[in-house]
């Protein structure tokens, strides 16, 4: 080393050590390595020019970036190589300008110094890089990684189509009844181009469901019954009953038996074609709640759960637990299926509303987890930035819901016709330019919610 490089004393030296981690080469420029000092501050300079100009003339493609797995493993390569870089520098500029080696307690502080220094610049990356592998593990867990069928156009991931319907199911397993029922399902129906969004809601007792053309009207050609008294044919076995007879979807492995056989169902019952599923299990969605540390609901009236009357969730303004949730979303005791699945409706609405960025990412690993064991789907990965994309869209849109319960139909005997006519003449409207008062509301038009009001379970 040269006499400039060892004559610098405790206080310049810790100074110039934590002034180079802030700017590149400011320790070499002062022991006058002055070609080095200044490439190094060229190089941070075009670093953080590079970084800013992501976040803002990219911003709103992040979150896009963040579900695709190769954008993930080059954000992670990126984040390693300018950690390993900056540290590099911090401790280069540490060589530089520490005391003489005869001040030892100089030498030891500003060697201290340099590693919490180090230590600053590590730590955040080490979490960025193990969020980064969580989430691509999620997404290469969650999503199929390609549409043999439907190949993804890169300028329209839609492919011409005014609408996509997105099946949504919630599954409830039981001790005292083998496979998943899909107790709560909804179609999301959503204009490709606004984000304009209706909701249909189908019952779970919906009886006498005719399949579509195929193995399964061959078999039941006057609408579902069941296989005996542990399934009498409801609307909510249909997922089950076609993973346990492969004999309904000739040709489709398991696992995709039931995902394939009540999405044709499903869209033959409202005469739309339902392109995608997305089924969560309720115990691992009480898993995702307990993550995220609750979920707040008004709860307005007493809600008595278990069937033995286990349990009471008091009313008011709380915040629930995971099994606390699933009980507020699931209790039928002193009420009936259409009030459950208010219910439903408003712990969706509340969970989206308070799954924040950083309530995610606080509890991102124990969320990642859960969600992997809760959600399955048929949604490809080449598809999600399209979805994220589409997603901002129905924030700032209107979203409308029809719910097929009476009085609106009879579901032992339902009029198939009626239900069809019903959701064309709903996505064929345009949503009204304001909210009609209690006097003016004609129920099957504008307000939508009207014949059964489901949302007014909703604080």
């Amino acid at each position: 080393m040269t006499v400039k490089e060892r004559g610098f004393g405790l206080g310049a030296s810790m100074a110039l050590t934590l002034a180079s981690s802030l700017l590149w080469g400011v320790a070499h420029l002062a022991v006058e390595r002055r070609k080095t000092g200044l490439a190094l501050m060229f190089g941070y300079v075009v670093m953080l020019g590079g970084i800013l100009t992501v976040l803002t003339a990219f911003s709103t493609h992040l979150l896009s970036l963040a579900v695709q797995p190769r954008w993930l493993v080059g954000f992670t390569v990126a984040v390693v190589v300018i950690a390993i870089v900056w540290t590099g520098v911090v401790i280069w500029s540490f060589v530089l300008v520490r005391p003489p080696s005869s001040d030892r307690i100089g030498r030891f502080l500003t060697t201290a110094l340099t590693l919490a220094l180090c230590g600053l610049i590590l730590t955040p990356t080490l979490y960025a890089t193990r969020l980064a592998y969580l989430s691509r593990d999620v997404v290469n867990t969650l999503f199929p990684s390609a549409t043999a069928t439907a190949p993804i156009m890169a300028q329209d991931p839609w492919n011409g189509a005014r609408r996509v319907n997105f099946l949504l199911l919630g599954g409830d397993a039981a001790p005292n009844r083998p496979g998943v029922r899909t107790d709560s399902m909804t179609v999301a129906s959503v204009d490709t181009e606004t984000g304009a969004t209706t909701l249909f809601g189908l019952p779970r007792n919906l009886q006498r469901v005719q399949f579509p053309e195929g193995a399964a009207r061959d078999q039941f050609p006057f609408g579902f019954t069941g296989s005996g008294p542990d399934t009498p044919g409801l609307l909510n076995e249909i997922f089950q009953y076609a993973e346990d007879h492969p004999e309904t979807v000739p040709g489709v492995e398991r696992r995709r038996r039931g995902p394939t056989l009540i999405k044709q169902t499903i869209g033959d019952i409202l005469g739309i074609p339902v392109d995608y599923y997305a089924l969560v299990d309720m115990k691992g969605f009480a898993e995702i709640i307990d993550a995220m540390g609750g979920v707040k609901v008004t709860i307005k009236e007493p809600i008595v759960y278990g069937r033995y009357r286990e349990g009471l969730l008091p009313a008011g303004t709380r915040r629930l637990s995971g099994a606390e949730a699933l009980w507020y979303g699931r209790s039928r005791t002193d009420s009936d299926d259409y009030v459950r699945m208010g219910r439903q409706k408003c712990l969706l609405n509340a969970v989206a509303k308070q799954a924040d960025p950083m309530t995610v990412l606080n509890s991102f690993e124990r969320l990642a987890a859960a969600t992997k064991r809760a959600i399955s789907t048929d949604l490809p990965q080449d598809l999600l930035p399209a979805v994220i994309d589409l997603s901002q869209r129905v924030k700032d849109a209107k979203i409308r819901s029809l719910s097929f319960v009476p009085p609106l139909i009879n579901t032992v005997y339902p009029d198939w016709s009626f239900i069809r006519r019903k959701v064309a003449e709903t996505l064929e409207a345009r949503p009204a330019a304001r909210t009609a008062t209690s006097a003016e509301r004609t129920p099957g038009t504008d307000d939508l919610d009207a014949p059964v009001n489901l949302d007014a379970t909703c604080a």
